[in-house]
């Protein structure tokens, strides 16, 4: 199988998980941030959902430069919206994935702003990075909703609201 294809694989797991956490969205709960240096809610989601076209970005472009505005957040406060994005993410991720190649993989891909290097990255790691990011943020935001007494669903197996512990 070709490391392109396992990506989509992987990319595709993400997106499974990843839309049950988003039916779950508190619209009621917008601005909710468990601590003051936390981002809200709003914030931590909409940049979860965001990150499935991340593939594309990589595999299309040589960086991300947040000094010339290449980056522009968006932020949906409704499950519908939500989901609405988070699939229309997910099919630019994985159609940028099946349309690439193993060898793409190789070329350099930075996260900049201006000369200030964040990451500099084989496009490989870069989604390897943003297939990180999913878990990394998707966890943060099962904490959040633990605190708002939000049950969680199930993600790499059973979660404890998910199944009845005997």
């Amino acid at each position: 199988m070709k490391i392109v294809e396992l990506l989509a694989k992987e990319l595709q797991n993400e997106y499974q998980i990843t839309k049950e956490f988003i039916a779950r969205f508190p619209e009621d709960k917008t601005t909710y941030k468990p601590h003051e240096k936390s981002m809200d809610i709003t914030m931590l989601t909409n940049h979860i959902v965001e990150i499935f076209a991340w593939p594309a970005l990589i595999l299309t472009t040589d960086k991300l430069d947040f000094a010339t505005g290449d980056y522009k957040p968006t932020s949906f406060t409704s499950v519908q919206d939500l989901q609405k994005k988070l699939d229309e993410d997910y099919d630019a991720g994985e159609n940028a994935l099946k349309n690439a190649t193993d060898e793409q993989l190789n070329n350099n891909w930075k996260i900049v702003a201006g000369d200030t290097v964040f990451a500099d990255f084989t496009k490989y790691e870069a989604i390897r990075h943003a297939l990180n990011q999913i878990t990394h943020h998707r966890a943060q935001l099962g904490v959040f909703y633990r605190l708002l007494g939000i049950d969680l669903p199930s993600s790499y197996g059973p979660s404890a609201d998910s199944q009845k512990f005997k």
